[in-house]
Parts: C-alpha cells; structure tokens; sequence
C-alpha cells in the first residue's frame, strides 16, 4: 500500500478490510504473529498449512478436517470456524530436508 498509494493511512486499508469482510465480501486468516491475509469470500474455504521454516503456505481443502471437526462437535459440543484455520509445521520439501537428522 505504501508503494502504489503512499498517501492512504494504514488504518483506512484496515477499516476498509473489516466493512468488506462485514459485507461478506473477502475473509481472512491469521497465518502467523503478522497481520492477517484477506481472500474473496467466493473461494472454496482451505485450511492454510504454514511451513514454519521456508513459509510457504499449501492451502488445502476444508473437507480434508472433517473427521477432525466432527470429533470437536461430538466431544464439546464446538462448532469449527475452519475458513479461520492455519496449521503450522514443516513442508514436504523442508521435512525431507530434516529427515535423517538427529533432533
């Protein structure tokens, strides 16, 4: 935002963000201790898997945590907000590049 519109305050971006999303227009998720990302709401909803060493982030299909949030809703009753949900480990690439190495 800086780059392309230097005179819009950060916190407009921001507000502006909350309306779109009050509006039901994009959602976002937190993908670490930063701010968080924002999508169109018409995307199929994805949990984010966040690789903690390179950062890349695989979004994978919602339906792929079914059995996982059935098990919340049986146990406790919990109903899952999963479009709002990031799991962060290692990639396949990093994984194999700890494979084999002592811990």
């Amino acid at each position: 935002v800086r780059k392309t519109a230097s005179g819009v305050n950060i916190s407009t971006v921001y507000r502006t963000l909350e309306l779109l999303e009050e509006l039901k227009l994009v959602s976002h998720a937190h993908l670490g201790h930063g701010a968080p990302t924002y999508h169109l709401a018409d995307r199929h909803h994805h949990i984010h898997l966040v690789c903690r060493e390179c950062t890349n982030v695989i979004e994978a299909d919602v339906d792929i945590a079914a059995e996982f949030t059935a098990k919340l809703r049986a146990t406790f009753g919990f109903e899952t907000d999963m479009k709002h949900f990031a799991i962060f480990g290692l990639c396949k690439k990093c994984a194999a590049k700890h494979q084999g190495t002592p811990s």
